[in-house]
């Protein structure tokens, strides 16, 4: 199975396009979305996808999380507060905003723990659990947006830079 991953958003309207664009073009079962959207007209723009969008919602979307919700109901995006549990075969994808909610019950043998906030590009193994997030997204560091595709069967993530 295989999966886009993104996060820290922040509003970036001209990049959730292009985002959105790419995982319409790859093989996906679904996209994972790791919370910093910021504003419900950012989160309507995830519409575009062609596959079933799912995620956690992060520090900045508190403010607007009724009118984000509103839109996930409109759109049947499936978002939780952290952490969700995607369930797969033997193993499950945790999903958080921040790093520092990875709980010690995460980590098992086949194992992934996706997450956003620092905005940083990371892609590791701990106690036989894979970690990623594909880094910025949001338009900060111009030239460094980058995406990840997440193959759970080796499990490995690919990034895809824009």
């Amino acid at each position: 199975m295989k999966f886009g991953l993104t996060g820290d958003t922040h509003n970036n309207l001209k990049n959730i396009e292009i985002i959105c664009n790419i995982f319409n073009e790859s093989d996906l079962d679904f996209v994972v979305h790791t919370g910093d959207i910021t504003l419900p007209k950012a989160l309507e723009k995830f519409n575009k996808l062609k596959m079933p969008f799912m995620g956690v919602f992060g520090n900045n979307d508190q403010g607007d999380k009724t009118e984000l919700l509103e839109v996930c109901v409109k759109y049947n995006f499936d978002f939780d507060a952290y952490p969700k549990v995607i369930k797969q075969n033997n193993s499950n994808i945790f999903v958080v905003h921040d790093p520092l909610d990875i709980e010690e019950s995460f980590y098992g043998e086949g194992n992934i723990i996706v997450h956003g906030h620092t905005h940083r590009f990371r892609d590791e193994v701990i106690n036989g659990t894979h970690i990623f997030n594909p880094g910025e997204c949001a338009g900060f560091m111009k030239g460094k947006n980058s995406i990840g595709v997440v193959n759970t069967a080796l499990p490995s993530m690919d990034v895809i830079n824009f």
